[in-house]
């Protein structure tokens, strides 16, 4: 059978082999046990209704075996015969470019040179997941090739609901993920709920089909580190960067570091993430030995070398080694996923990986103490260095949240401060007043012929772009302009691409307009490929998370999160070409509301109405939001965007003289 066919069946008539157990595979660890004996024959009897009931007296013991030994029923033996990654748009069954473009992605999500677990369509971040079962990914590839331009796929986490008529401006597809009422949205309700089979984690980019492979969090990494640097006035060259997590954050950190110029220790407890990280070059050396680590670090900085060091075991080790060694530490982070505390996003210290795999699953009681025993003696050991001088900061994968609910001494002293936290979200100081609040975010985009040079005409086209943008920008945007094109310049020496041909900078809705048009243009006159746009959760508006994108939010707004839903509705009736909207993302499970969206450039006049309306709304619904919480960055930003655009009128905030309240 074909590709193409293979497609085209679904979910087919005669049941395929059993699929072997691949041990060489990094699997999702087994989920903890959250359902009675009635709730498990429920869960069987909704992942059963996928299948002919002729073939339910086979599956049923195999589906019941999985949900015992997994504590999830993935449906291994409908894993498809062939092998997934992005093809080229011309190799897709369909009626509809715009659907093929989405089975592109799809298929980027679930490579297995991309995805975290991809045997349990697990994208990253330990549980950001495309769909929940392989039934569900055969059905939904076999829509989307059905699909006509005047149709809409409707999508209830994971679950293709079906094909409903629209027309032809309408998204294709419409996602959502995990909208659990607000009372069923603590983090067992998602275990029960997805043991169940009836919502899913999507994170924001995995179910949203929007992930580019590691390049995404390389470049907000990037942004960040070298603004620390700057906020601490120390050049990267001899400094450096300690933070953990290669497997769920995709090996970001270290090449971000090395981007930077510094020295990078990345600790890693999963040796199979520590080996891929380190063959696929995003890591360059790995030790096992927390002493010598030290040695080599130490001479690394002597010698002011730019590198990367993984350190093959628990991050704990070694924040209390460079302690006593007295190592300084110039920058700190944690990037390890613990937005999924209980269920593989953090390690505790003191076990193996092993043996914290079993505890997670058989003892979740214990696993949770040792997790929060271990965060606790992490947060001293960063205690001792901050007191020495080490800048740390949260990157938004909940640490310093998770570590203060464990009763770690995180917290801030001054409780009138308008952080709660004494260390700042990398948002709070960096991101959030510098990017965000200027329209400052993710623009990222994929050449769906698969064509290495579609992605090289394109970086050309987009520095051309920035660089005659930032000849007539203002001194405020300065910096972020010069950031980006240093960026983009050096994107294919540092061989980013993972997965798709794939491509991420930081601009502003001036910046996204003016380059979406000139690869619009460009595929008009044949230079290019289509190109797919879209972009990550880091950003001005497509995110409500109160302890990382909106946490530089201060009027009392941060825990609300109509700025998100209004994004998706915004961009689904502008133009984009899908659109989703998640619980969780980054920062975890009822912690966070993420709005995302896809679009389709084919280089026709409707595709360039759609992109300037649509980048137009995505950008500045999140500068008007964050410039009536009296940003004052965004009321700058907001005021030029309506001198721009005359139609534009926002509410702007007046400020009270603070001496009226003394």
């Amino acid at each position: 059978m074909t590709f193409k066919e293979e497609i085209q069946q679904g979910i087919p008539n005669t049941l395929p082999n059993p699929k072997p157990y691949d041990a060489n595979i990094n699997h999702a660890p087994k989920r903890k046990e959250m359902l009675n004996d009635a709730e498990k024959k429920l869960a069987l009897q909704n992942a059963l209704r996928y299948f002919d009931p002729k073939h339910h007296p086979t599956l049923l013991p195999e589906f019941k075996e999985e949900l015992e030994t997994y504590g999830r029923i993935y449906m291994y033996r409908f894993m498809p015969e062939h092998t997934i990654f992005a093809r080229p748009i011309s190799e897709y069954p369909g009626k509809c470019e715009q659907a093929k473009a989405i089975m592109l992605m799809i298929q980027n999500n679930l490579d297995h040179a991309v995805a975290q677990h991809p045997h349990e369509l697990i994208t990253y971040g330990g549980n950001g997941a495309v769909f929940q079962n392989w039934a569900q990914y055969r059905l939904v590839m076999q829509y989307l090739a059905e699909m006509t331009d005047e149709q809409t796929l409707v999508m209830y986490s994971g679950h293709p609901l079906g094909l409903f008529p629209s027309h032809k401006n309408a998204p294709r597809v419409v996602v959502t993920n995990g909208m659990m009422i607000p009372n069923y949205s603590q983090p067992d309700d998602w275990e029960k709920f997805n043991a169940l089979g009836v919502t899913q984690y999507g994170q924001m980019t995995a179910g949203s089909y929007m992930y580019i492979g590691p390049q995404g969090i390389v470049h907000g990494t990037t942004i960040t580190v070298l603004n620390v640097f700057r906020k601490i006035k120390k050049s990267p060259k001899g400094g450096l960067f300690v933070t953990s997590g290669l497997g769920g954050m995709s090996g970001a950190q270290p090449k971000a570091g090395n981007i930077a110029g510094c020295v990078t220790v990345c600790a890693e407890v999963n040796k199979k993430a520590t080996h891929t990280r380190h063959s696929q070059g995003w890591v360059d050396e790995v030790i096992s030995d927390v002493k010598e680590l030290a040695f080599r670090v130490r001479e690394a900085l002597s010698n002011k070398e730019t590198v990367s060091i993984a350190y093959d075991g628990n991050v704990v080790d070694v924040w209390e080694h460079f302690d006593k060694e007295n190592i300084h530490i110039d920058l700190g982070s944690d990037q390890t996923s613990l937005h999924n505390p209980w269920a593989g996003g953090y390690y505790p210290v003191g076990m193996s990986f092993e043996e914290a795999n079993d505890m997670m699953a058989n003892n979740p009681t214990l696993f949770k103490e040792k997790v929060q025993e271990s965060l606790r003696r992490q947060a001293d050991a960063i205690n001792k260095h901050a007191a020495k001088g080490t800048y740390f900061f949260d990157y938004g994968n909940a640490f310093l949240l998770e570590a203060s609910r464990a009763g770690a001494d995180v917290l801030s002293e001054d409780s009138n401060a308008k952080r709660e936290f004494k260390y700042p979200s990398y948002v709070q100081d960096i991101m959030g007043p510098m990017c965000f609040d200027y329209g400052f975010g993710p623009f990222r985009w994929v050449c769906a012929s698969g064509n290495p040079e579609d992605l090289e005409k394109t970086d050309e086209i987009a520095t051309q772009v920035l660089e005659i943008l930032m000849k007539v920008a203002s001194s405020e945007i300065q910096q972020q302009m010069k950031d980006n094109i240093q960026w983009i310049r050096g994107a294919q020496e540092n061989k980013l691409v993972v997965g798709s041909q794939a491509r991420i900078l930081y601009a502003d809705s001036n910046g996204r307009i003016e380059i979406a048009s000139a690869f619009n243009k460009a595929i008009a006159e044949g230079k290019i490929g289509p190109v797919i746009l879209g972009r990550d959760h880091h950003d001005v508006s497509g995110t409500d998370s109160p302890y990382r994108e909106t946490s530089n939010i201060y009027d009392g707004s941060r825990f609300t999160s109509d700025m998100a839903i209004h994004n998706v509705i915004g961009d689904s009736f502008r133009g984009a070409t899908w659109v989703s909207i998640h619980n969780g993302g980054g920062v975890g499970w009822g912690e966070v509301i993420n709005g995302g969206f896809g679009m389709v450039l084919d280089g026709t006049n409707e595709a360039q109405s759609r992109l300037e309306s649509m980048l137009f709304w995505d950008v500045n619904n999140g500068i008007a939001r964050r410039s009536w919480a009296r940003n004052e960055e965004a009321i700058f930003a907001i005021k030029r965007a309506m001198q721009q655009e005359p139609s534009l009128k926002v509410t702007l905030p007046n400020f009270v003289d603070e001496k009226l309240f003394q």
